[in-house]
């Protein structure tokens, strides 16, 4: 690890950490925290894929939308409008819409293949804006003058690398630039995300092995063809089982850096109580 001892994490004088765990359990509260008190580079994992990497393919999809109408059809071909996904660091609204769900093409879906293929771009572009963390934990240094470095990931990092591996490039890669930080949930938190999702079910990525594994279990046992599929109902019955199989691979992963809890980082109130927090679980270890 880039700080080995409790000592060497508090006389770091440029402290490099990536975060990681499923969404919504303080990865952006824990990295507003440290942004906020000017001496922290935020690195949004989710913004760089939504204006980097995924951005063209979000404006072709809008682009081919609005084809369709007439009059916006003539203004895009007289190039007297265009269109961009406003993407933010706090929300990837425009990226998980494009996503979207598999299913019934009438309640909103995509088919399978067209499902598949977006998924795909978007775990290349994640991949890619990992691989981007080390460029900009130098250039929040030497180009803004940030003292330290937070890396701020999706809750799908854990699909994209094999942690068991030593050698995992992925891994490899931003453990040599960063401090793995996992925030654990318990059962409670699992079931509280649950009761969320359940109320607004939103586009997720998935592992493809994960996700040809359920779409035919799901198919199966509700004994319907793809194109019947509701997407809501889908991916409601796909999460908990995303989460369950996520779990040991937040695990395999926690090896290569830190654990905290999301308790303790839900009751975080500033970047002292963000250091402390750090050269305790490091004590622990």
């Amino acid at each position: 690890m880039l700080y080995p001892t409790k000592d060497a994490w508090t006389a770091a004088p440029n402290k490099r950490v990536m975060v990681f765990g499923m969404s919504g359990l303080g990865k952006t509260h824990m990295s507003t925290i440290l942004r906020d008190t000017g001496y922290w580079f935020h690195y949004s994992i989710d913004y760089r894929i939504g204006t980097r990497y995924m951005g063209e393919f979000i404006v072709n999809s809008c682009i081919k939308a609005a084809m369709d109408h007439p009059y916006l059809r003539e203004m895009l071909r007289q190039d007297a409008i265009y269109l961009a996904p406003n993407v933010h660091t706090h929300d990837l609204g425009a990226v998980s819409t494009y996503l979207g769900k598999p299913g019934d093409l009438t309640l909103g879906g995509l088919s399978i293949e067209e499902y598949k293929e977006r998924q795909e771009q978007f775990r290349t572009a994640e991949i890619a804006a990992l691989n981007d963390t080390a460029y900009f934990a130098d250039r929040g240094t030497n180009l803004y003058g940030y003292q330290h470095f937070i890396c701020d990931t999706g809750g799908s990092i854990c699909e994209w690398v094999e942690a068991t591996d030593d050698s995992d490039a992925l891994m490899s890669e931003l453990s040599a630039n960063c401090l793995p930080l996992w925030i654990k949930g318990d059962d409670a938190h699992t079931a509280e995300l649950v009761r969320r999702f359940d109320k607004a079910p939103k586009p997720m990525a998935y592992q493809p092995e994960f996700l040809a594994r359920s779409w035919t279990e799901y198919l199966n046992e509700n004994r319907i063809s793809g194109d019947k599929v509701n997407p809501d109902a889908f991916v409601r019955w796909t999460y908990a089982r995303a989460l369950e199989h996520r779990q040991p691979r937040y695990e395999a992963m926690a090896r290569w850096g830190v654990t905290v809890t999301a308790d303790e980082v839900a009751s975080l109130k500033s970047a002292a109580d963000f250091d402390a927090l750090i050269g305790h679980a490091i004590d622990r270890m």
